[in-house]
Formats: C-alpha cells, structure tokens, sequence
C-alpha cells in the first residue's frame, strides 16, 4: 500500500503543478525583473518549498483533527490564496506601469527581495488539498509512512515547478522588444492576474 501511495502523491504533486498559477509567476517576473535562471529556480524553490510544507503541516493536521475538517479549512486557503494572487498581479501592474512613465524608468530596483517573499508568503497560503488523504491514508502504516509519503510529495511538486518555471522564462528570455523593456513589469503583473482569474473561472 506505501508503494501506491508513493506514486500517487508524486503523480498529484507532479500534475497539480502543471496549472500555470504555479511556475507562470516565476517566468513572468524573472523576464521582468532580469533575473537569471539561477535566481528563477531559486526563487521557485524557495516558493514550492513553502507551498508543499503547509500542504503537508495540514495533512498531518487531518491525521489528528479529521480529515473532513482540514479539506474544509484548505479549501477556504485555496480560494483565499487565489484573491491573493489576482491582487499581487493587479497591484504590481500598477506599479509596473508607474515605473514605466517615469524619467528614470530604466533604474535599478533595490527591493527583488521583496518580491520573492511576497510570492513565498502568497504560495504558503495557496495548499494542495489533493495530498491530505495520501498523508491521512498512509498514517495508517505508520509515521514513516507518512514521512515517505510527503518526501515524494515535496520532490515531485518542486522538480515539476522548477523545470516548468525555469523553461518559460528561458523562452521569455529569447523574446526582445523596446516595449517589453519598458513595459515588462506591468504585462507581468497584468499576467499574474490573468492566470488567477482564469484559475477563479475553472474552479481549478
């Protein structure tokens, strides 16, 4: 029964990571921002890390509390995490656009970090219910299970976003425009919120 489990939280961490409100910001902003695919990927994993270990904090949670109880409370996150996301977008373009018009619109921005630890904060806010009855399910072989189960988790999540994330912005490192220099911070901000609204329309 482990072995199964195994495999079907890889397969859920790997397949709920392909929606593109999981590596599209990154892309989008390392584009944006000049980061390197060093800094993407880091920047990711900073950013699934956080995401899988609440996802796995609330299986662990059902373990003991109920597992009708933590789906309930991780739903709610789901859909609070979504807003979240459309805000961030939305107040970024703004800022983007801002940027765009003034003289000195071409200067170095001294506050990346800032950026980085809204997306951590935002993906720590955004879990994946799908794994909490794996982890409850393999609670029942023990905590060792439970431990093998969230590693295959953890890995198959991050590795997903990582390669998704990193191949977008190499491809959107490719493209050059005038207007994607000036303009790149506001159409990435305009493009965060897309994707969260689309995600909001498909119940996804």
């Amino acid at each position: 029964m482990t072995l199964t489990l195994l495999l079907a939280a890889a397969t859920i961490g790997a397949l709920h990571t392909a929606a593109p409100d999981h590596w599209m910001p990154f892309a989008a902003l390392g584009r944006a921002r000049g980061w390197s695919g060093a800094r993407t990927a880091r920047t990711t994993i900073l950013c699934g890390f956080g995401h899988v270990t609440v996802s796995a904090l609330l299986g662990i949670a059902a373990v003991f509390i109920g597992l009708g109880a933590m789906k309930m409370i991780g739903g709610h996150l789901e859909n609070i995490a979504t807003w979240l996301l459309m805000a961030f977008g939305t107040v970024y373009m703004i800022w983007g656009l801002h940027r765009s018009f003034r003289r000195d619109a071409h200067a170095h921005d001294h506050h990346h970090g800032v950026t980085e630890w809204s997306l951590f904060l935002l993906f720590c806010a955004d879990p994946c219910v799908a794994v909490v009855p794996m982890i409850v399910a393999a609670a029942g072989a023990g905590w060792s299970a439970v431990i093998a189960v969230v590693i295959a988790y953890e890995i198959a999540t991050i590795a997903t976003m990582v390669v998704l994330a990193t191949a977008a912005h190499a491809g959107a490192r490719v493209f050059r425009a005038a207007w994607v220099d000036r303009f790149g911070h506001a159409a990435a901000g305009a493009l965060i919120a897309a994707v969260g609204a689309a995600m909001m329309s498909l119940g996804i």
